[in-house]
């Protein structure tokens, strides 16, 4: 008796004569070997799901303390970006912005400075779409494919590997990638190189006047007299309800403002959308405001809180504060 057993990744066929024969217990299929570089609060546990599915991994980050976590279930540290580059068949970015991407990538001890020809390069950072068409191009220069894949979902979806993955690049690329981003979550191939950068923009103008729309609610029902706590009950029951107040609105009424996504790089986030927005004669009006918003959680020293204490800037205007304990 002969079974014939199919299965992605493996030889279209594998005779045997036993479901436990030796041959088949044997055969494995090796992982390509991923560098993580950037492991703060969303690196960190991106780098650890992909080290727990197998994928033998080098890590950089510039504060090396940071690589310990990693080290400690398996994963190799390395001195610098070229380094890492070296010694990986995958190599994949997250950090803070554009000249942070230019330097990690383009520096004189950067990426493309010891990549190995054939390599995949994966932004996940959130940068400007041309920042990540020019790296692109440097990268095919030395003669490796990259795609840019920024991602939605915040710290929760970072450590719950339920991130939304907007990917701008080659189909070819995608598919090679698309087995270990699934690891992390949902990647969707939006377009060529770039398109990734954009939705991400996209993403963060809706997100944005989210939560200045809520805050706004919250902060007329809290000077009206209304328990903010009932207020999110009504509104998330019906059409004004979204998944930006249903994860952040108790958070707020509580006063709990722990970064999962920094006010400082929403704010920087909206100044790439409004740049974009300028390159292609594209006018944001609403986007501009809640630039101007952000720039005041930025001045008042609220940067480093999470985004939604955007909040805080209209409860200073109207002389309130929201707390879930309205006065009747």
């Amino acid at each position: 008796t002969f079974y014939v057993i199919e299965c992605e990744g493996l030889p279209s066929t594998l005779k045997c004569d036993s479901l436990y024969a030796p041959e088949w217990k044997e055969l494995a299929v090796e992982k390509e070997h991923v560098g993580f570089i950037g492991l703060g609060v969303m690196g960190s546990p991106m780098a650890a799901h992909l080290v727990r599915a197998g994928y033998p991994m080098t890590v950089f980050n510039r504060t090396s303390v940071k690589m310990e976590p990693l080290m400690a279930i398996g994963a190799a540290p390395s001195g610098s970006c070229r380094e890492l580059a070296s010694r990986s068949d995958i190599v994949i970015s997250m950090v803070s912005d554009s000249p942070d991407v230019e330097e990690v990538y383009l520096g004189p001890d950067g990426v493309l400075a010891g990549v190995r020809k054939g390599s995949l390069l994966i932004d996940m950072s959130t940068i400007s779409p041309g920042m990540a068409i020019r790296v692109t191009r440097c990268a095919e220069e030395a003669g490796c494919t990259m795609m840019d894949a920024p991602v939605s979902g915040g710290d929760v979806g970072a450590r719950n590997a339920t991130l939304s993955i907007m990917v701008g690049g080659e189909t070819q690329a995608f598919d090679r990638a698309l087995p270990l981003l699934q690891v992390l979550g949902k990647p969707i191939l939006c377009g060529p190189s770039g398109a990734g950068q954009t939705v991400k923009a996209c993403n963060q103008i809706a997100t944005a006047l989210h939560l200045v729309a809520m805050s706004e609610a919250l902060v007329l029902g809290q000077k009206a007299g209304v328990d903010p706590t009932v207020i999110l009950q009504v509104l998330g029951a019906g059409y004004a309800e979204s998944r930006v107040m249903d994860v952040r609105g108790p958070r707020v009424v509580r006063r709990d403002f722990a970064p999962g996504f920094r006010g400082r790089l929403h704010h920087k986030d909206l100044h790439i959308v409004l740049e974009t927005a300028r390159e292609l004669g594209c006018p944001l009006p609403a986007s501009a405001l809640a630039h101007e918003l952000f720039s005041s959680v930025v001045a008042n020293g609220w940067g480093d809180l999470d985004h939604s204490a955007v909040i805080r800037v209209l409860e200073t205007l109207a002389g309130v504060e929201v707390t879930g304990s309205a006065p009747r």
